[in-house]
């Protein structure tokens, strides 16, 4: 009897303007696999937190909760092998701590928080391989003044400092699975094809050892 085919979450973590979304379509055409996408075009309180960031950082910062709860369950739950634009981790790890440190977020929310991270967490698996965009913060504005939208104008160069340090942080202790960073300074996924094919041949590499 032939052997089934192994039902793969990829998931691609990364800092605003790292790439993340462009990876996920060019690696979901590559492979076949179904993308899952970060809601932000869509998010009713990105706008305004950008605008006032400790009035909303606790409402954002729950609707991404929400939201990539329910892709997880919707994933762990499905029959096809997925790539997915950013992780539950991220928001726990590096987003949350860092309003909270920047006086962006109030104790009280924040405990409040870290508690509903906690019992929600549980419900969920690590991906089976965890794609890391590291860039530093020229690459990544530059990246962000690409792409125009509207409300990253607004974003503080110190604000992206502080989520790259989180990033290293948590990348240099991460233990829940396989995990592959890829540095994206000298890298154009978009334009140049042999880049896209050297971080393919990666994965490939990576992917050979879970089946």
């Amino acid at each position: 009897m032939a052997a089934t085919k192994k039902i793969l979450h990829i998931a691609v973590a990364g800092n605003i303007g790292a790439g993340k979304t462009t990876l996920t379509t060019l690696l979901a055409k590559h492979y076949g696999w179904q993308p899952h996408f970060e809601d932000v075009d869509f998010n009713p309180y990105l706008a305004d937190f950008y605008d006032d960031m400790p009035r909303w950082s606790f409402n954002l910062q729950v609707y991404f909760l929400n939201s990539r709860l329910r892709q997880l369950l919707e994933i762990q739950n499905g029959q096809q092998s997925v790539i997915q634009d950013r992780t539950i981790y991220e928001d726990a790890e590096i987003f949350a701590p860092n309003l909270f440190d920047m006086g962006l977020m109030t104790l009280r929310d924040f405990d409040n928080y870290k508690t509903l991270f906690g019992t929600l967490s549980k419900m969920v698996k690590a991906p089976d391989l965890l794609i890391y965009l590291k860039g530093s913060i020229p690459k990544l504005v530059d990246q962000i003044q690409k792409r125009g939208r509207e409300y990253e104008e607004n974003i503080r160069l110190d604000y992206l400092k502080r989520l790259n340090n989180f990033y290293n942080t948590w990348i240099d202790n991460y233990k829940d699975g396989p995990l592959l960073v890829v540095d994206v300074d000298n890298l154009d996924f978009t334009t140049r094809d042999e880049d896209f094919a050297a971080v393919v041949a990666k994965i490939d590499a990576e992917l050979f050892g879970l089946f």
